[in-house]
């Protein structure tokens, strides 16, 4: 009734399961790679990106140079936007 466990059981087995953790750390890879380098940033990272006073940002969302959306009371500034701008402004 009881099975043996063979040499050839275990490699398989240990095969399987490191083919499973290579997927689960591309996974955790992608996502900390997307965290890493989020598309909309909040006022307090646009200001240390860019090294500028909280008014310079305000005055870029009220003159519509960059897109910004406002959720729970907080602003997010689209990254690529930023640096467009100021790529352009250094040209």
């Amino acid at each position: 009734m009881s099975e043996a466990v063979t040499k050839e059981d275990l490699k398989q087995f240990g095969l399987l399961l490191l083919d499973k953790i290579r997927i689960i750390m591309n996974e955790t890879t992608n996502r900390q790679t997307e965290l890493a380098d989020p598309e909309w940033l909040k006022s307090k990272a646009v200001r240390k990106l860019l090294d500028i006073s909280a008014g310079s940002v305000q005055n870029l969302r009220m003159t519509q140079k960059i897109r910004f959306k406002k959720v729970l009371g907080s602003y997010y500034y689209n990254k690529e936007d930023l640096l467009k701008l100021f790529k352009d402004e250094s040209n």
